[in-house]
């Protein structure tokens, strides 16, 4: 169904939910895979987003439903970006999900918010593992906690038993559906690390996890969302293709693997070509480069095929000496220095081309929204990491916290290197990035 609007585009209409929780842990990250794949295999097309800044759920999702899974945040994005992304999907696709970031109503730019102003309704994912009534009261304040939130439904999760979960059912009040209760379950349980969930890339038996999860949903029959009107927004002009005819070689594989399609998406917009490399398998930068960009990832569960990977590292020097552009974005920025070493102290020559070093730590070392006020305009994105640098190199300066007391990331800028923990995100500010990328931009004071 369409219906025309002052954009001069049809407004859409299409089944969509916002997965969120209570807090992180409650399991809305398997849910919401298992939900796309259960509905997959129905033969629906799905499309699954993720709420806030996030690469390792994004990557369960997209092998759960088949296409890539974006980010919708209004912070780091907007609102206008937001609403086009879900339009797009809409005319596209027959479901849409979003899994929800942290607890539903965490955080200055909220799931809550994100599903309040977007129109989604929300369906909760409640561990009733060690409650009873208890948990009809924590789903109604989900609901009355944001006035116009609509929630749904509510799933209940890691139950123990038949009985146990018509307790809980029976829990809830009036006016919220209960999607069903999922059984606590090896399926429905996933590894994880210090950044979150294992790599979907990492696990061997992934397509074996996520059919079994889907078959532990899909015994609790959820209902199928209703048609949720998506409002066609102002179609953006889009932006000068400078980067057109240029190549951007992009490094990808297990070590640096934290890439938002978004990302992706900008710079093909701008005209550039895309050859990805790895620098795993000690692949050379691809020859035809103009720019190059390392994204994070895991650099430090990999340090012997880094220290090994010497034609990497040394078409990469030449490139760098070439004068022509590199971003190197949190494990990117640490494989660049001279050394890196992981929690147990074991460390490993890295690339060289960034003078310092950087160690792991076992606790968060940053995290949060921020901004970088960049020669070449303003970007946004966020910081996730347990590793640390210092560097003989004075920063060139530091980001700005989205919120109150957070702490700066440093810029370093080396000739044509930028390099920073902060992972920037492309489509907050397309005309800087492309001035980033273009090997035709001088060098900051030059």
């Amino acid at each position: 169904m369409t219906t025309k609007t002052s954009s001069g585009r049809p407004d859409r209409h299409c089944p969509a939910l916002l997965v969120s929780a209570p807090a992180s842990g409650q399991g809305k990250t398997t849910v919401t895979a298992a939900l796309a794949r259960h509905w997959r295999r129905q033969g629906l097309r799905v499309r699954v987003f993720k709420t806030g800044p996030d690469f390792i759920d994004p990557m369960v999702h997209a092998h759960a439903s088949g296409a890539p899974c974006r980010q919708l945040d209004l912070w780091m994005g907007g609102e206008d970006h937001c609403r086009e992304l879900l339009w797009q999907a809409a005319g596209e696709v027959d479901l849409i999900l979003v899994e929800g970031v942290m607890g539903l109503h965490d955080g200055s730019t909220s799931s809550a918010a994100l599903a309040e102003r977007l129109g989604l309704p929300v369906l909760a994912v409640i561990d009733a593992s060690a409650m009873a009534q208890t948990f009809g009261a924590i789903a109604l304040g989900l609901k009355l906690y944001r006035p116009g939130l609509d929630v749904a439904g509510v799933i209940a999760n890691r139950v123990g038993s038949e009985g146990h979960a018509r307790m809980v059912i029976e829990s809830l009040p009036p006016g919220i559906v209960a999607f069903g209760a999922l059984p606590r379950c090896e399926a429905l349980e996933w590894p994880s690390r210090h950044l979150g969930l294992v790599q979907a890339t990492e696990l061997p038996d992934l397509e074996r996890r996520l059919e079994a999860a889907a078959d532990v949903v899909a015994r609790a029959a959820p209902p199928r969302p209703a048609p949720v009107r998506f409002i066609a927004p102002v179609e953006a002009e889009a932006p000068p293709r400078r980067l057109a005819g240029r190549t951007v070689a992009i490094a990808r594989d297990d070590a640096f693997a934290f890439l938002y399609p978004a990302n992706v998406d900008v710079l093909e917009q701008l005209g550039a070509r895309i050859a990805f490399f790895s620098p795993l398998a000690d692949e050379p930068v691809p020859a035809q480069a103009d720019a190059l960009y390392l994204p994070g990832g895991y650099p430090e569960l990999h340090l012997d095929r880094l220290e090994a990977a010497t034609r990497t590292r040394d078409t990469i020097r030449a490139f760098h000496a070439s004068g022509r552009p590199i971003v190197a974005e949190c494990g990117g920025l640490l494989a660049l220095g001279d050394g890196l070493s992981d929690l147990a102290g074991r460390r490993a020559a890295m690339w060289g081309l960034l003078p310092g070093e950087g160690w792991m730590q076992p606790r968060l070392v940053n995290l949060g929204m921020h901004a970088a006020d960049l020669p070449e305009g303003t970007v946004r994105g966020h910081t996730f990491h347990h590793g640390q640098f210092e560097s003989p190199l004075a920063p060139v300066g530091q980001t700005r916290a989205e919120r109150d007391h957070g702490r700066p990331e440093a810029v370093w800028r080396l000739g044509r290197l930028h390099a920073s923990f902060l992972h920037l995100y492309f489509p907050s500010n397309p005309s800087a990035i492309a001035a980033l990328f273009d090997p035709a931009t001088p060098p900051p004071g030059g």
